[in-house]
């Protein structure tokens, strides 16, 4: 596999990497040969992941950071890029979920919301794509959701940071195409990942509960594969799931029977 694939030799930065998707994608970047950054605000999590990749530890360096704190990030991407040189693929998968109602969801917490899904990943964005655009090449992925196709019951800011993603990244390929610069957006569905234990509730504290339809979700690491298919495929958009998929066409073609079934599936 990973000698002769097209992420030999490249660098990749990974955000979300200390656990689910990120975490994957880690392992599936390195096995096909890449040297990967590897970031969270987790440094702990994200230094468990660099020894669980074994001998090919040495092909990834954590750079931990919060995509919260906007105003840090562009620091940190130049001060790294003076190391590398040169960056390949910039997957933002770092984010945060929510399961709270519109009306008991104070507008703080929208922005905080908003501030780590959009803000963040965008702040990162914007810090490397001159770095891109000067080597004439790249290939930038953010990872919105189902959710951010459609409303959902209990994800009101959330559905919007990710919906506000999608008009970002089509715009950023739009923009940039002629500099050999690819855009994706990956969109995921159910995957077994901790998001809904660490998604904010009313208060803004963590929801603490693993969702049933989580738990029936596909793993991590199918859904790395399917990303890393995808990009193979440069594909524009990159779904991620199995059946749950199936409302984003419903959605798109038979917007009554989703609007009378939407709010009658399972949200936690």
């Amino acid at each position: 596999m990973g000698k002769n694939s097209m992420f030999n030799g490249k660098v990749a930065w990974i955000t979300g990497a200390s656990s689910g998707i990120g975490e994957a994608l880690v392992y599936e970047f390195i096995e096909r040969g890449a040297f990967v950054i590897a970031s969270s605000k987790d440094p702990e999590g994200l230094e468990r992941v660099r020894i669980a990749c074994g001998e090919r530890k040495g092909n990834v360096k954590c750079i931990p950071f919060d995509l919260s704190y906007t105003s840090a990030i562009s620091a940190i991407v130049d001060s790294q890029m003076k190391e590398t040189g040169s960056i390949d693929y910039l997957v933002n998968i770092g984010g945060i979920s929510q399961r709270a109602r519109i009306d008991e969801t104070p507008l703080w917490l929208d922005r905080k919301i908003f501030e780590i899904n959009y803000f963040g990943t965008i702040a990162l964005t914007k810090a490397v794509l001159p770095y891109m655009v000067k080597q004439k090449s790249g290939y930038i992925l953010a990872t919105s959701s189902i959710s951010g196709r459609f409303g959902f019951p209990l994800r009101s800011a959330y559905s919007a940071s990710k919906q506000a993603l999608h008009g970002f990244f089509e715009t950023l390929y739009l923009e940039n195409k002629k500099y050999n610069i690819m855009s994706s957006v990956i969109i995921p569905g159910r995957v077994r990942t901790a998001i809904s234990l660490h998604a904010l509730d009313s208060e803004g504290k963590e929801h603490g509960k693993l969702d049933d339809g989580q738990a029936g979700g596909i793993t991590p690491q199918k859904a790395a594969l399917m990303i890393i298919n995808g990009i193979r495929r440069k594909k524009h958009e990159i779904l991620v799931g199995k059946g749950e998929l199936a409302m984003l066409h419903i959605r798109r073609f038979l917007p009554w029977l989703f609007f009378s079934i939407a709010d009658k599936i399972k949200s936690t």
